[in-house]
């Protein structure tokens, strides 16, 4: 069952669950989000990911960017709606920043340990995000390899300040319940796949793809000339 959102629990549920936060853009949502989602399941016990949508991304410009429901339909076609599930929960809540979303999700099911997830490259400029020490002292961080941003990660200025909270990978499996701030980084076979990548082939194959139609036509023409 690919497509569906029914997954995500209904505002006040009481369960006691291990769910984990992959927010992004998804412009669009791609098999290396799916990678990471699933690493995630697994190295950090978790009951569900949630490719959670963003309206709008305060870091990001609006150029280029799909419109929502075009990004939230690709992270639908990703997820199987059990274990990971898209949302728009993010844009339900009215929240463009995440330490926002993070108090109002906290507030919502204060029965579920949370563990907002996300790539090296976010944690080098987490520094940046606004009220980002909040983000770690009210929810455990599982941070996830990626190309060429690994080591710069590591000696970012987040991650020195948050030196004293890093567990070892080998405690993965507890982080979701552990006393924030608390946050680890995951050693995994990386995916080299971005959403920026996939739009730059798409883009790559649509010249490609009206350079053989000018091609064909110019032909044609010019046969018909003959």
């Amino acid at each position: 069952m690919r497509g569906k959102r029914d997954g995500v629990p209904k505002h006040g549920d009481k369960r006691r669950m291990r769910i984990g936060l992959l927010g992004g853009s998804f412009n669009p949502a791609h098999d290396g989000h799916l990678h990471v989602a699933r690493l995630a399941c697994r190295r950090f016990a978790l009951d569900q990911v949630w490719l959670m949508v963003s309206p709008g991304n305060p870091l990001k410009p609006a150029r280029g960017m799909a419109p929502f429901g075009e990004r939230l339909a690709s992270a639908e076609a990703i997820a199987d709606g059990r274990r990971i599930v898209a949302t728009a929960i993010e844009a339900k809540l009215g929240s463009r920043y995440t330490w926002a979303t993070l108090a109002k999700l906290h507030r919502i099911f204060p029965r579920v340990d949370f563990v907002w997830l996300m790539g090296a490259d976010n944690l080098e400029d987490l520094a940046r995000w606004q009220r980002w020490q909040r983000i770690a002292a009210q929810t455990a961080l599982g941070i996830l390899p990626r190309p060429e941003h690994n080591m710069e990660a590591l000696a970012g200025r987040a991650a020195h300040r948050l030196r004293h909270a890093r567990l070892p990978a080998r405690a993965a499996s507890r982080l979701a319940a552990a006393q924030t701030p608390a946050w680890i980084f995951l050693p995994a076979a990386q995916n080299a796949l971005s959403a920026t990548a996939l739009r730059a082939a798409k883009s790559a194959a649509t010249a490609n793809e009206a350079a053989t139609i000018d091609a064909a036509t110019c032909s044609a023409i010019h046969g018909e000339g003959q």
